[in-house]
């Protein structure tokens, strides 16, 4: 295997550094003889690394009180820290023991690098594996802790054992059982009758476990024939991976008092403890065509999720077609994969409110014709990649959804695209994932500039949060020398609290009221079947006339080529003056097919237009719409924003015309805005919350009085609905306020889909009672930003008619015995709330 340049420079350094150790070595030994009691204050590691010139050297002692060295090698992730780490142990073993065989202690920090780890030293065709056979003459043991072995294997090989830090940890049930004594390790220690050996034993490693009889007629110490005392015999050279995860008091008193001759840390991001020896950058593996950049980094503007979704489906695509004929000229095979990072992926958790793995998997599937073989999702309790060669032809995995659970050292060179669909959590993971896509594949530039970068598709974000993502990400690979130059333009993983849960309930002093609240709704009349709730795609959807829309606009749409101003894009990489590429306009490349994909088309549109044939039909004219205007591959260039402008087109149509449904279903009395017994009552008890949340105040700290239930919890309101709640509740004309939940309580379902659920409900106080109320009040708050834009206008005329329809309704209608209260549903700025709360409860 042919090292890169920043490989052979480490090795380099690491053999320096040893030839200076092994001479500081020997000449302590000399002085030893002669005299032992300055030679007891010198440290001979501290010497020889001062020999180096670096920083500050922090000194170790392993558990027999002897100093040990130990180096960190920094390379960042993908940079071959593993191979770095097997030419150091026959460096160690040649340089510095002068010896090939002996034993090394591998430690691992988690089950997936354990894993990969093991099988990489034991395929005899692997690189380190090859290295390892160089170093010990082809005598090379990989053990693990439950297997055997003996000092004739020790001292006739190199046997290295793979471990995993926490199962060396004494603090844990299954690490007990390295320090039990066992019959399996006996010859390594004395017979059990020879206490003299025994005591000699003891005296030259002070730290072994032993067995004490002291209540016998003759007492006796006998060293356990453990694994942790074989260990510590042994003294082992101490290899480990992930250095900066054992810095914890514990893991340190773990492996020093191991007794390690020599420890060697691997770390991409070393604690500031670590004794930095090889430092290897982003640099230098970006000189080498180890990694993929520039990092193009897509934050699209659109407000669906499966846009940008889409938008990546595309991109593999162009990719998948570049690697194949990549391969009909190199034969070397690349399957580009895209790893899409969702908000959830736990089992009952798919609530509609939040981008659930399986809602991208349905989409993946139904509307972009994508197998089902070809998806595979990567959680805690769903592990669909577990024992698949990713890198084989065999494999099918060209989508991999997750949400946190591509632990470090998970490693795929294939993976080209990022997709962070999370608006509340991308940028934890986009700092955590973004490394996942930068590894070259075979570590070698194709010479095809799509096969040499990579992409993040980001959902609707913060310029600048996703930029301290990006160099977050960075410091996370190792590649912190990189962040400066970033321009332009913050195991379990659904988390689930163990905290107790307090039930909400009605307040004591509004008992009275319970069941006794209840609001109206819009209501379908059924031919000889009474009321029902409005069903949208039954009484409104299956009702458009999908031949009645206009879609003329579309010829409107501007396209090109080579330039969209929508969507924002970075590109970071590094140019001959070693600075990233500042923000460019957004640049879309060129689809390779000519055809454009209508049945693609059909896919994206059919969650609005729900028949196939009709959908195929609208998307067909839309393409001769535009094909008047643009030539085909101008189209295909510029698909993913048709389709989003179609998207928007079809959502205005089909609301204009439900619109109308809607009203003409009202004249015709067959919906009506009125009163259903029981079915529209608040509150909703049926939820919990944290019994150590922080409850909502008044502003001067003062519990909260006349919410219609308690506990209130301040997470549940935003700054503006909190000012808004606060104030209801220091009105002295206010008889009691209730938060409105969202997908659990009161809701309006008007000509849209989506239902509303008012933020407030609240009534005032009924003249000469005081336990009673005249007026329920329902308000939406809206922010400053809001105001004007679709959804709020279309939640201003749902409220403006339930206002116009409830001045015409007795409630009674449906004859209820429910006294004549007043409704007024209200629709408040940020900017006016306060002025029209106020002028409701004069």
């Amino acid at each position: 295997m042919e090292l890169k340049e920043y490989q052979l420079n480490g090795i380099k350094t690491v053999e320096n550094y040893l030839n200076i150790l092994k001479s500081e070595y020997d000449d302590l030994q000399e002085l030893k003889e002669v005299k032992p009691k300055i030679a007891s204050k010198i440290n001979f590691t501290s010497e020889a690394w001062d020999k180096l010139e670096l920083e500050k050297y922090n000194n170790k002692k392993n558990g027999l009180g002897e100093d040990v060295p130990n180096i960190c090698l920094k390379v960042p992730t993908g940079g071959g820290k593993t191979l770095l780490a097997t030419y150091s142990i026959d460096l160690i073993n040649t340089h510095y023991l002068r010896k090939q065989t002996g034993f090394v202690l591998w430690i691992v920090p988690s089950s997936q690098i354990y894993n990969q780890t093991l099988e990489a030293l034991k395929d005899r065709n692997h690189p380190y594996r090859q290295k390892l056979d160089i170093s010990s003459g082809g005598r090379t043991l990989i053990i693990e802790k439950k297997d055997r072995f003996t000092p004739q294997d020790v001292n006739e090989n190199l046997v290295v054992m793979v471990l995993m830090l926490q199962s060396s940890n004494r603090k844990t049930k299954e690490a007990l059982k390295m320090f039990q004594d066992s019959g399996g390790y006996v010859e390594f220690f004395p017979p059990e009758d020879n206490m003299i050996e025994h005591q000699q034993l003891m005296e030259a490693y002070p730290n072994v476990d032993v067995f004490e009889e002291i209540h016998s007629l003759f007492p006796t110490r006998q060293v356990k024939t453990s694994l942790g005392n074989v260990l510590r015999v042994l003294k082992p050279i101490v290899i480990i991976d992930e250095g900066h995860k054992a810095y914890t008091a514990s893991a340190q008193k773990t492996i020093l008092d191991f007794n390690p001759k020599v420890i060697v840390e691997l770390s991409a991001t070393p604690k500031k403890e670590s004794n930095i020896l090889v430092n290897v950058s982003g640099l230098d593996l970006d000189r080498e065509e180890m990694i993929k950049l520039d990092l193009n980094i897509i934050n699209k503007s659109s407000g669906d999720w499966k846009d940008t979704v889409l938008a990546t489906v595309e991109k593999r695509k162009q990719l998948e077609i570049q690697a194949n004929d990549y391969r009909k000229v190199t034969g070397k095979y690349i399957r580009p994969i895209s790893l899409i990072q969702v908000e959830r992926t736990g089992k009952n958790q798919q609530d509609g409110n939040h981008i659930h793995s399986e809602d991208v998997k349905e989409f993946l599937i139904k509307q972009c014709n994508i197998s089902p073989d070809e998806i595979a999702i990567k959680s805690s309790d769903k592990d669909d990649i577990e024992g698949i060669d990713l890198l084989s032809e065999d494999s099918s995995i060209r989508f991999i959804i997750t949400k946190q659970a591509l632990q470090e050292g998970w490693d795929c060179p294939f993976a080209y695209t990022l997709t962070i669909l999370s608006k509340s959590s991308s940028e934890t993971g986009l700092t955590q994932l973004v490394g996942r896509i930068l590894r070259q594949p075979y570590a070698k530039k194709t010479g095809i500039q799509e096969l040499d970068e990579s992409y993040v598709y980001c959902y609707q974000q913060e310029s600048s949060k996703i930029l301290e993502s990006i160099r977050g990400g960075l410091k996370l690979e190792g590649m912190g020398d990189l962040t400066n130059r970033v321009t332009g333009l913050s195991e379990n993983e659904d988390d689930n609290s163990d905290e107790v849960k307090q039930k909400v309930k009605i307040r004591d002093k509004y008992k009275h009221l319970q069941g006794k609240i209840f609001l109206p709704r819009f209501l379908y009349e059924q031919e000889n079947q009474g009321w029902r709730p409005i069903s949208y795609e039954i009484d409104i959807l299956s009702r458009i006339d999908w031949n009645e829309i206009n879609l003329v606009s579309i010829k409107d749409l501007t396209l090109s080529a080579s330039e969209r101003s929508r969507d924002e894009v970075f590109r970071v990489g590094i140019t001959d003056g070693n600075d990233l590429i500042n923000r460019y306009d957004y640049h879309e490349e060129v689809n390779i097919d000519n055809e454009i994909d209508i049945s693609l088309m059909t896919r994206q549109i059919t969650d609005i237009v729900p028949n196939m044939w009709i959908a195929y039909d609208i998307c067909s004219k839309v393409v001769e719409l535009l094909t008047s205007s643009y030539e085909s591959h101008i189209l295909n260039a510029n698909l993913s924003y048709i389709i989003e402008e179609l998207k928007k087109l079809l959502e205005q149509e089909k609301n204009r015309l439900a619109q109308i449904i809607f009203y003409k279903l009202i004249d015709s009395k067959r919906i009506q805005f009125i009163l259903e017994e029981r079915k529209a009552s608040i509150p909703n008890l049926e939820y919990k919350v944290g019994k150590n949340e922080k409850r909502l105040l008044r502003s001067n700290n003062e519990p909260i009085e006349k919410s219609l239930v308690e506990p209130v919890v301040e997470s549940d309101f935003n700054p503006l609905e909190k000012s808004f709640a606060i104030c209801l509740d220091t009105h002295e004309k206010l008889l009691w306020w209730y938060r409105n939940i969202e997908r659990v309580d009161y809701s309006i379902q008007g000509w849209r889909k989506q239902k509303i659920y008012p933020d407030f409900i609240f009534s005032d106080i009924k003249p000469k009672e005081e336990n009673d109320f005249s007026t329920v009040y329902v308000m939406e708050t809206k922010g400053k930003h809001l105001m004007g834009n679709d959804d709020t206008t279309y939640k201003e005329n749902i409220f403006k008619l339930c206002n116009e329809l409830g001045k015409k309704t007795s409630w009674n209608a449906l004859g209820l015995e429910f006294e004549d209260k007043e409704f007024i549903f209200q629709l408040v700025s940020q900017e006016e709330w306060k002025k029209s709360l106020l002028s409701l409860l004069e």
